[in-house]
């Protein structure tokens, strides 16, 4: 059994992949950058408190499930989001599902996905995808970091799913119950876009928004203290999550340009398109900001780092993303 009009896709990033796949299937057709943007799934999160691997989680986009929750507030779809007390249970609905001929998105971690190779497994309990069919033991599965469809074997899944851990997936299933025939983005694209340019230049915590990515940068000014070896592994954490995990800092900048273009084509509206400019340079300079601690990490035993600089660039780069908010805030969207 399989959902023969589903059409694969792939995408820059699994969440906004899914639900971008999910919206086209179901009428509203929506690229990944417009879901992105329209859930304001936009942010950064320095939390020194929670830890991965004894270095503090860096989050620079809304916490898993964000853009599938921002997405119904944003423009008014429903989803049915449920999860499962035990495997089995889990299993039988998505079948159940499955045979009632929904495609349905599901939370897994990534490091029991045996589809995934080897070397890119690691334990990311928030990977979603979509399961469209089962054909036998194989549930036929369209995971958008993919080019093409992938199978997988009906435990694999179930293990899958039902990981334990940190942002354990609980065996999450996700699907429209509603979705609108049209949006009037004229009305929409400058609500949200307020919304998500406030939530990061204005918000009241210290850790979060521009304000937590300054907090990191003074985080690495007060390196120079502390033992070589950790300060090493903090700036190789800082680059891992940035650059390798999901599609990291620099890659959802360039996710939220490509929104504001295309809302602004949408809207005839050239102070998106100029933000947009503004927010892809912002991109280059964290990637920049990647290489700069790649570098500091690659250095000779007997070569010391100089934090200040690495400081210096991060706070550079935290006022070039501020301007873009401040832009969007102060210039006239609708």
């Amino acid at each position: 059994m399989s959902n023969q009009s589903f059409v694969h896709g792939h995408s820059a990033h699994c969440e906004s992949g899914v639900m971008s796949l999910m919206m086209q299937h179901h009428g509203l057709p929506l690229s990944e950058a417009m879901v992105f943007g329209l859930s304001g799934g936009l942010m950064f999160a320095y939390l020194p408190f929670v830890k991965l691997g004894g270095l503090p989680l860096i989050a620079y986009r809304s916490m898993p499930r964000a853009i599938i929750k921002g997405l119904q507030k944003n423009i008014g779809i429903k989803m049915k989001m449920e999860t499962f007390s035990n495997p089995e249970q889990g299993t039988k609905a998505l079948d159940g599902l499955l045979a009632q001929g929904e495609i349905v998105g599901a939370q897994t971690s990534v490091f029991w996905l045996p589809y995934f190779p080897e070397e890119m497994r690691f334990h990311f309990n928030a990977h979603n995808l979509i399961v469209y069919g089962k054909e036998g033991d194989e549930y036929l599965i369209s995971d958008p970091v993919f080019e093409a469809p992938v199978r997988c074997a009906t435990k694999a899944l179930q293990k899958a799913r039902f990981v334990k851990g940190v942002m354990a997936p609980k065996g999450l299933l996700y699907y429209p119950l509603q979705v609108p025939a049209t949006l009037n983005y004229a009305v929409v694209i400058p609500k949200v876009v307020k919304k998500n340019a406030k939530a990061m230049l204005k918000t009241p915590v210290p850790i979060a928004g521009i304000r937590g990515i300054r907090a990191l940068a003074r985080s690495i000014g007060k390196l120079e203290k502390k033992e070589s070896r950790y300060a090493k592994l903090f700036l190789g954490h800082i680059v891992r999550m940035q650059e390798e995990i999901g599609t990291g800092g620099a890659g959802f900048r360039f996710i939220y340009a490509s929104f504001l273009q295309e809302a602004g084509r949408l809207i005839g509206n050239p102070l998106l398109a100029e933000a947009s400019e503004m927010m892809t340079v912002v991109g280059d300079q964290w990637r920049e900001f990647a290489l700069m601690l790649a570098k500091a990490i690659r250095s000779k035993k007997n070569q010391a780092i100089d934090f200040s600089v690495l400081q210096a660039k991060l706070e550079s780069v935290a006022e070039a993303e501020a301007s873009v908010y401040r832009k969007l805030l102060n210039g006239k969207l609708d």
